[in-house]
Order: C-alpha cells, then structure tokens, then sequence
C-alpha cells in the first residue's frame, strides 16, 4: 500500500496523517475543493457530491476525514445543515466514486465520531453499545450509513468514531490550552460528566492500523482506554501546566453561550476503545498527563 487519498486533509487530524504518511514515503493525494493543480490533488465538492473518480485511480486506500467543524461556531440550523451536508453528502459521493472504479482501493478509512452513543452517563460505551437520540448521534448514524456503496461493493471499510483530540493547536481542545495557561481553566457544569480523549499521535497511528490491517472493518472507538471526568481532566491540564484550575463554568452559562451545542459539551460520554485494543493496538499516551505532554511537545 503505497498511494493513498485522503479528503479533510486540512483538518487538525488530517494535516497530522499526511504528515506522518509522507515522512514515511507514502504518495498522498489529497481532495482539494478548488480545480487541482498537479497530480496529487483531487477536485471534489462534498455539498454537491461531486468527486473527480479519475483522481481516485491507482489508489490502495482511501481516508475521509471531511467535515465542518461541530465545535466551530453555535448551532444555528443554517450551520448544523452544513455540519451534515459537509460529511453526509461528502462521504456517499466518495463511496460512490470508489465504487464506480474499475481497480478499486483496498480499504475506507471513514470518519466518524464517539458522538454516536450520545449520553452514556456513567455507562461504559464500547463499540456494541447503540446509538444516542439527539443531533450528533443521528448524524453519526446517516455518517457512516453514507459510506454503503464502497462496503456493497467489496471494498473493506473502518469506521474511525474518534474521541476529544487533545492537541495543541486545533479542535476543542486547542481552544482549552490557552485558558489554562493564563489560569483561568477549570471545570465545566460539575464536572462529572465523562469526557473520552485520545492523543493527537495516537489517532493518526489507530488510524495508519486500520489502513494497514487486513481483517478490520466496522467500528472503531479511537479514543484512550480510560475516560476520565472533566473534574480530573481539569486536574491534569493545571498539574501539567502548573496553573490554577479555580474558575468554573456553570452550566446554565454555558447553555446561554453556546446555546443547542451545550447539551453535548456537558453531556457525558464514557466510551472505551475495546475493538481497537483487542486487534493488538497500543497507545503511546494513554494516560491523560502523558497525552497532554505530548500536544506541548
């Protein structure tokens, strides 16, 4: 496996994939959404589903990572529309576009997210556990349903239902860094809630594991073996960063600030990565200090 396409690219997680898999002499291909100029750019419009499947040819594999950001701005339902089409419609173009190759890929890595077991509370979520109710559990579901016409047609696809990245810069947790190291980080609503974390490095790796093995398809929870609270996550970053962590965001305030996205930011979400630690996957930064040091190296 050697020619590989990846479309979100951009992303914090796809950025850190392409960067891994060249230093490591793969050919990329990344989907642009603009007319490529050379060839290792594929055009594609995901709201319109249009992919250029001539870009496709020749690849072993597959990732999709596209999507607009959840965490990027409050929910108005122009925006959740977008957060849908962006992966929904992106995904099923993709999968017909590799289905409608004549050699096609091996493997789809496809995106998704923990996000589909909803409120779990303080029940453990493997990758059996079934969907939540709510926005993002239903859009979890129409997700991955949307990668159907690659699986009909033989090619092996894994579903990547990743947890909170923790990570520098980028994501929600990038947006966490800044508030802790001038000392103003602390916990959110009470703190009880589950929050399930993986570290940068370790995405990118679950997810080069699933391109590599043979035998794994389905889901797979990429997040560390054992979620913690926020209460002790905010523990660790102020540990870490050696800060305070007195501040507290009450959950009313919260709901007012953030409005519908409240409900998943205070919600809890105790998902564990079973499947993946059962192929023989291990993690480099399974503990939360250790995952936090790594994203200020």
């Amino acid at each position: 496996m050697r020619r590989i396409a990846v479309a979100g690219a951009s992303g914090l997680i796809g950025n850190a994939l392409v960067r891994s898999l060249t230093a490591d002499g793969f050919q990329v291909r990344r989907l642009v959404r603009r007319a490529a100029r050379d060839p290792l750019e594929v055009c594609w419009d995901p709201e319109q589903e249009y992919v250029d499947a001539a870009g496709l040819a020749g690849c072993d594999a597959v990732v999709n990572l596209a999507g607009a950001g959840v965490g990027d701005r409050r929910w108005s339902e122009a925006y959740k529309k977008r957060i849908h089409d962006s992966r929904v419609l992106g995904t099923r173009a993709l999968a017909r576009a590799i289905a409608a190759l004549d050699e096609r890929p091996g493997v789809l890595v496809n995106g998704s997210a923990m996000g589909i077991y909803g409120e779990t509370g303080d029940r453990i979520a493997d990758e059996d556990a079934p969907p939540g109710r709510g926005f993002l559990p239903e859009l979890c579901v129409e997700w991955e349903a949307a990668a159907a016409p690659a699986e009909e047609a033989g090619v092996r696809t894994a579903f990547a239902r990743t947890g909170l990245v923790v990570a520098r810069q980028g994501g929600a947790w990038g947006r966490l860094f800044p508030l802790f190291k001038a000392g103003l980080g602390g916990r959110i609503g009470d703190g009880r809630q589950y929050w399930s974390y993986i570290a940068l490095h370790d995405e990118v790796a679950a997810i080069r594991h699933l391109l590599e093995r043979d035998d794994l398809s389905g889901p797979f929870n990429l997040t560390a073996p054992e979620p913690l609270t926020n209460r002790e996550i905010t523990g660790a970053m102020g540990r870490v960063l050696g800060r305070p962590t007195v501040f507290a965001v009450p959950a009313p305030v919260l709901r007012t600030v953030l409005g519908e996205m409240a409900g998943d930011v205070l919600g809890s979400a105790r998902v564990v990565p079973r499947r993946l630690l059962e192929s023989g996957f291990r993690f480099a930064f399974p503990g939360i200090d250790d995952a936090i040091r790594a994203a200020l190296a």
